[in-house]
């Protein structure tokens, strides 16, 4: 069994637990029929915890000595605790491609943690597709098309909105909401991170003038690339530029 605020669940074979971050839980096994597990733990985003322990996925047994602020971030969805899979090996395989020791990364084990995050983020996205609920999915099609669009915005050949939306052969409001449920973002929003991200690569890396970054992201003026990177980073191009050289 597995116990978490004050819930119990029976395991068995196919159990899958999904337990977040800093919730206490524990587990209670048969010394008759001892069970079996594999447990992964990891951050949905990165969390440094170099000045806590010498290893990254700290356990903490004792719910008075949890450190809060190296808790990782939750998950913006729902997750549930308890699911069943059918196909063991199939999970087990994915497992055992990304497992590795709980080590911090050095100069010695990059290329191997690339190749390990690579083979993680395969089992994520595995996971996440079967534990949410399809209301918490955004619309697949999205994925494809925002793929074109980011390669769009890339090269210099971006069209007009309604073009993507009809490509789809859906109605522009339900393209918005869509694309908001997908990023996070309206489109045009999306549209302006995209470029002032781009942008500001080139105001760290480069000597290219402003005007021709703004020219070069599209943007129909220099005084408006530089309103709207004032606006998102709270301070202008040229400052930027000059921050990096400080």
């Amino acid at each position: 069994m597995i116990r978490t605020c004050g819930r119990s669940y029976h395991t068995d074979p196919g159990s899958l637990v999904y337990i977040p971050a800093g919730q206490p839980h524990d587990w209670l096994a048969d010394s008759q029929d001892p069970m079996v597990h594999a447990c992964c733990y990891f951050d949905w985003a990165y969390v440094d915890r170099r000045a806590l322990s010498d290893h990254p996925s700290v356990i903490c047994y004792d719910a008075s000595q949890l450190s809060p602020s190296f808790i990782g971030p939750t998950f913006p969805y729902t997750i549930p605790e308890m699911m069943r899979v059918e196909k063991v090996k199939v999970w087990s395989d994915h497992f055992e491609k990304f497992y590795t020791g709980n080590q911090f990364e050095n100069e010695h084990t990059y290329m191997r943690s690339v190749k390990i995050q690579s083979q993680f983020l395969q089992f994520i996205e595995y996971f996440l597709t079967f534990a949410l609920k399809d209301e918490f999915i955004p619309d697949r099609r999205m994925n494809k098309l925002l793929e074109r669009l980011d390669q769009d915005l890339l090269h210099g050949k971006l069209r007009p909105l309604e073009s993507y939306y009809e490509e789809l052969r859906i109605s522009r409001g339900y393209f918005f909401e869509l694309f908001k449920k997908s990023t996070g973002l309206p489109p045009t929003q999306y549209i302006n991170q995209f470029r002032l991200n781009r942008a500001k690569d080139d105001l760290r890396n480069t000597d290219i003038s402003i005007t021709e970054i703004a020219e070069k992201y599209g943007f129909s003026s220099i005084h408006y690339f530089s309103k709207l990177f004032r606006q998102l980073n709270g301070m202008s191009p040229l400052e930027y530029r000059r921050d990096r050289v400080d």
